[in-house]
Order: C-alpha cells, then sequence, then structure tokens
C-alpha cells in the first residue's frame, strides 16, 4: 500500500495545479461568453492547461532539472505573451487575462512543490478578485479625490511608518513602545475611514452604530475618538454619532464581562452588579437617539468633510504614552499595596491590561468583593477618560452632549461601586 501511495505522490501535486488552473479558467470562461470565438487570449481549456504546466515545471524542477522547469514556465509565459500581443494588434485588449495565466503558472509550480494549502489560498483570492471586477469599478468611479487621498494616507501610516517603528520599551522607566503606540493611531483612523464607508454604504444611522459596535470590540477608546472628530466635522444634527458612543461604552462593558468570566470569575458577580447598570444607561441612550426625531433617517445626514483625520488620533497616542509613564511610576511607587491605584491608571486606557493583571494574581490573593472593586476602578476610570476625550475632540456644546453619555454611565457605576461596598 505505502508503495502505492509514494508512486501516486507526483500526481496529486500536478492534479490539484490542474484543477486550480480550472477553477480560475471557469471565472475567465463565464467573464468572456459573450466574446465571439477566437477573440480571447485564452479561456477555461487554456487556463486548466496553464496550471498543468505550471505543476509539471514543479515536478520537472524536483526530480529531472532546474533548467527544465524553469523552461517549462517561460515557454507558457511566452506564448501567453506573444497571444495576447497578437490581439492586443488588432484590438484594445485587457492585459488581465495575460496576468492571470503567468499567476495560474505560479500557482500550478506551488501546487507541484507541496505549498497545497499557499496555491489554494491564492487561487481562491485570485478567483474572487476576478469575479468582483464589476463591483470593483463600480467603487473606484464612485471614490472623490478626498476619499482616494484619505485610502493612501492610511495606507502610508498602517502600511509604512508602522513596520519601521521599533518594537521595544524607550523613554522614562521604559514606558513607551513607538510601534504599540503608533497601533492606536492606525487604529483610531482606520476607524474613522470604517465609519465613512459604512455611512455611505449603510445610511449616516445604520452605518455609525455598526461601526461603533464592531469598533468597540476592539477600542471602545479608539471609537469615541473617531466618532468625536466625527461630530466637529459633521453639519447637520450628530445625535446618532453621540449614541455610537454611548453604544461603544455598552459594547465594552459586555465585552468586559466576558473577558472577566474567562480569565477571573471569581470577580464576575461583584463587578457585574457594577457595570451592568452603567452600561443599560447606555444602552437606553442608543433606543432614545434612534427614537428621537432629529436623529431620524429623514432627518438632514451628518456631512463628514474629511475622512482621514489624523489629529484625533495623534491626540489619544499621546495620552496613551502620558497614561503609561504614570502607570510605571504608581507601579514604582505604592507597589503592591497599590494594586488598586495601578489597575485605575492602566484601566484610563487599556482595561484588559487590567483585567490580565487580576487573573495573574496568585489564588485567594483578593475576596470577590474586592476584586470586583479593583476591576470596578479601572471601568469607570476608562469611561470618565473617553468622556473627557469626547469633549476635548467635539469641543464645546457638542462636546458636551457627546460626552454625557460616558458621564451619565460613570455617575451609575459609581452608585454600583457604593452600594457593593456598603452593602455587601
Amino acid at each position: 500500500m505505502s508503495e502505492w501511495i509514494q508512486a501516486l505522490s507526483p500526481f496529486a501535486g500536478v492534479g490539484l495545479a490542474f484543477a486550480l488552473g480550472l477553477l480560475i479558467g471557469v471565472e475567465r470562461g463565464w467573464s468572456h461568453r459573450m466574446e465571439p470565438d477566437g477573440s480571447r487570449v485564452a479561456g477555461i481549456r487554456t487556463f486548466a492547461l496553464l496550471g498543468l504546466a505550471g505543476g509539471v515545471a514543479g515536478e520537472a524542477t524536483a526530480r529531472v532539472s532546474p533548467l527544465i522547469g524553469a523552461a517549462i514556465l517561460i515557454a507558457a509565459a511566452a506564448a501567453l505573451l506573444i497571444g495576447y500581443a497578437r490581439a492586443a494588434a488588432k484590438d484594445d485588449l485587457s492585459a488581465t487575462t495575460t496576468v492571470v495565466g503567468i499567476i495560474t503558472l505560479g500557482l500550478g509550480a506551488l501546487a507541484a512543490a507541496g505549498q497545497w494549502t499557499l496555491a489554494c489560498v491564492l487561487a481562491a483570492l485570485t478567483t474572487l478578485i476576478l469575479a468582483q471586477r464589476k463591483r470593483l469599478h463600480e467603487w473606484v468611479e464612485g471614490l472623490s479625490e478626498i476619499e482616494l487621498q484619505a485610502i493612501v494616507r492610511f495606507a502610508l501610516i498602517s502600511l509604512a511608518i508602522l513596520p519601521l517603528l521599533p518594537n521595544r520599551e524607550f523613554g522614562p522607566m521604559n514606558a513607551w513602545n513607538p510601534r504599540e503606540i503608533w497601533m492606536v493611531v492606525v487604529l483610531v483612523s482606520g476607524l474613522s475611514l470604517i465609519g465613512y464607508a459604512a455611512s455611505r454604504k449603510l445610511g449616516a444611522e445604520r452605518g455609525v452604530l455598526a461601526t461603533a459596535a464592531v469598533g468597540a470590540v476592539v477600542s471602545s477608546t479608539a471609537v469615541t475618538a473617531a466618532m468625536a472628530a466625527r461630530i466637529r466635522k459633521s453639519d447637520g444634527d450628530t445625535a446618532v454619532l453621540t449614541a455610537g458612543i454611548a453604544l461603544a461604552s455598552t459594547v465594552m462593558v459586555t465585552r468586559v464581562l466576558v473577558l472577566v468570566a474567562l480569565l477571573a470569575p471569581f470577580a464576575l458577580a461583584p463587578l457585574a452588579l457594577v457595570v451592568v447598570p452603567a452600561g443599560l444607561v447606555g444602552a437606553a441612550y442608543v433606543a432614545w437617539a434612534l427614537r428621537h426625531p432629529a436623529a431620524s433617517v429623514e432627518g438632514p445626514a451628518p456631512i463628514v468633510r474629511n475622512p482621514f483625520d489624523l489629529g484625533p488620533a495623534l491626540m489619544l497616542a499621546a495620552l496613551v504614552m502620558v497614561i503609561s509613564l504614570a502607570g510605571r511610576w504608581a507601579m514604582q511607587a505604592f507597589g503592591h499595596a497599590g494594586l488598586a491605584t495601578v489597575l485605575g491608571i492602566s484601566g484610563m486606557v487599556d482595561v484588559d491590561a487590567a483585567i490580565i493583571a487580576m487573573s495573574r494574581l496568585p489564588a485567594g490573593t483578593l475576596s470577590p468583593k474586592l476584586a470586583g472593586l479593583i476591576l470596578a476602578a479601572p471601568i469607570l476610570a476608562n469611561t470618565l477618560v473617553k468622556a473627557g476625550l469626547a469633549y476635548a475632540i467635539a469641543r464645546g456644546s457638542a462636546g458636551m452632549r457627546a460626552a454625557a453619555p460616558l458621564v451619565a454611565t460613570a455617575v451609575v457605576g459609581l452608585a454600583g461601586v457604593v452600594v457593593l461596598a456598603v452593602a455587601f
């Protein structure tokens, strides 16, 4: 049996190469189905054979000679290019089919070399991109110059600047990590772009709330900064944007409870007594905003002049630097006796860090009640910081309205702390 498997093993990679070429060929054949015979550079049969040629080249490279494998790939690619050149001389053709043909050769070679997963994933992505041709063209045609510039700038800060920053601590008390700090900038800017795109696709109301709910799973602070920036640069009513801030806070509370249940379950019940009523305040504000006439879809939609605003992102990054340094100082000044202070300070920006620190304490170090009170501190501190951030970014009366649901949430949470501390 093992001899049969060994004998058939070369056919597996080549067979996969043929199948991947056939998959891409089906899409190419369907896309050009209305064209007359003889006008296409390559169709379903050609792509299947190109995949097979790539597989044969890969096997020849491994089992005979790399020169023979290279010769097969070069010959197949040359045939594609010659066919494209002759067809282009008669008509204005897209180079897509020729480029995809060369990619198919490479996928066949990968399959024959045993890189099956990579070959399959790349073939699926290639087919998906080809199948979305009409939608991609419509999307590009609908872009404004401002939106294009926003995409380019986001690519610059995320793909060019971020990888170049050192991933190590430096500065006073080694409190700052350049890459982690810049990730805050990337996150806030990305959420701003996502929110802008969602508003265009879903409408102002549904787009804002969808962005807030999804983004808050990652960082409710980043969502608050992005929404506040949109409030500052918006014309018309901004109640839905404020509802997005409130919704992000509610999602943060839910995420925290799930994380505590997984990492520090002994603190879940007392913590829930504090944060669940506070989270319901945000949910109530969202429900009120959606029922309020000024926040209806028929009302004037907020107009965002700039979908990419780096200012709030840089402000949040600076806040992270300040809080990180303050947290290191508190750790050295108070030690383990100041656990609540340290967790409260670190939780102003990152509540998850406080929860993880709690989960690493030895069993029995804290009673459930004290653990719940200690974890409530960073959550409420984080809520107040977000309220201050919303006010600082949105500014003026708009900033006060943006911060109002967060302040109300913190007040209810503080009342819960008092009840937990006195009555239980």
